[in-house]
């Protein structure tokens, strides 16, 4: 679709635009083959473009935070993945407790940033890799909180291709869920609200939590965290490890040693070696339990 390619260029910069690119690059799974089309839009404007002439040409689009939470096929995305780094801007007032950031902007720098202007609650947040964006979309979380906890605001663009901003109670955020997806949004910034706190107590509760997941999670291998959510009344990892599971292997995709609830890329694993891997251990768990495990991952392409 060569044609396509160049009304592309007329939505945005031909140096925002690549044809083939690989999304092993761009996935915390190191996994992926490639997409059609890549497009990092430098600003609003390019998004907007990009986005309204996938949906005139009925051509497949994915927005793509940080990579973290998604499994691309091995034979790619026949569509535009379009990134929100261009998306990275942060800022932490400390006068009003507010860091507004955009989409692209990894949970990380945030949470640093929330540091450095004595924000606390923010914490739980700076070992998640993920983005801001994502982070919104999926209700993201860690050690007992969640992003709605501390989320004030957000500015989306609508399928129509216009912004609003819409309030935190707006959104139906739930345990890895909101309204976001269903309804189309693509999410531009955030508003996150915090509280005035101690910079040495700050950075003490964030070292421990990152002891702890050092200690707790295969941080030594490629992997999308959390692979399956949590059932109601179940841990996933604990049904994992019951059902017999522990180091379980297809090709060189794993269930970790070190934590049931993380399929890890252990040696050179393709994307169907880690899909066919979760297919089976959701199969082997209903049968052990009973209880049927959901993905939290997501999947896009073809395998």
């Amino acid at each position: 679709m060569t044609g396509f390619y160049e009304k592309l260029l007329g939505a945005a910069d031909k140096d925002h635009v690549k044809i083939g690119e690989e999304m092993r690059k761009h996935t915390s799974f190191r996994v992926g083959g490639p997409a059609a089309w890549f497009v990092t839009p430098g600003d609003e404007k390019e998004l907007v473009e990009t986005i309204a002439l996938c949906r005139r040409e009925e051509v497949p689009f994915f927005i793509l935070g940080n990579g973290s939470n998604l499994l691309v096929g091995d034979q790619g995305f026949d569509g535009v993945v379009v990134s929100m780094d261009g998306f990275s801007g942060c800022q932490a007032e400390k006068e009003t407790g507010i860091i507004r950031a955009g989409a692209g902007v990894s949970l990380a720098r945030a949470a640093q940033e929330a540091y450095k202007a004595s924000l606390t609650g923010f914490e739980f947040a700076a070992g998640i890799p993920g983005s801001l964006g994502g982070a919104v979309v999926m209700n993201a979380g860690a050690y007992g909180s969640e992003m709605k906890e501390v989320l004030q605001s957000v500015r989306v663009l609508t399928p129509e291709g216009e912004g609003k901003e819409i309030p935190a109670s707006g959104l139906s955020l739930g345990y890895r869920t909101s309204c976001i997806i269903p309804k189309q949004y693509v999410v531009l910034e955030a508003m996150i609200r915090l509280e005035t706190g101690d910079e040495g107590a700050i950075k003490s509760q964030m070292d421990e939590l990152a002891r702890r997941r050092k200690e707790k999670q295969p941080l030594e291998y490629p992997s999308a965290g959390s692979t399956f959510k949590r059932p109601k009344g179940h841990f996933a990892g604990k049904l994992i490890e019951e059902a017999g599971l522990r180091g379980f292997s297809v090709g060189g995709a794993q269930v970790s040693e070190k934590h049931c609830g993380f399929v890890i890329n252990k040696d050179h694993a393709t994307a169907a070696d880690i899909r066919a891997l979760c297919e089976e251990v959701k199969e082997r768990v209903l049968v052990h339990s009973g209880v049927e495990l959901e993905m939290e991952v997501k999947t896009l392409g073809k395998f």
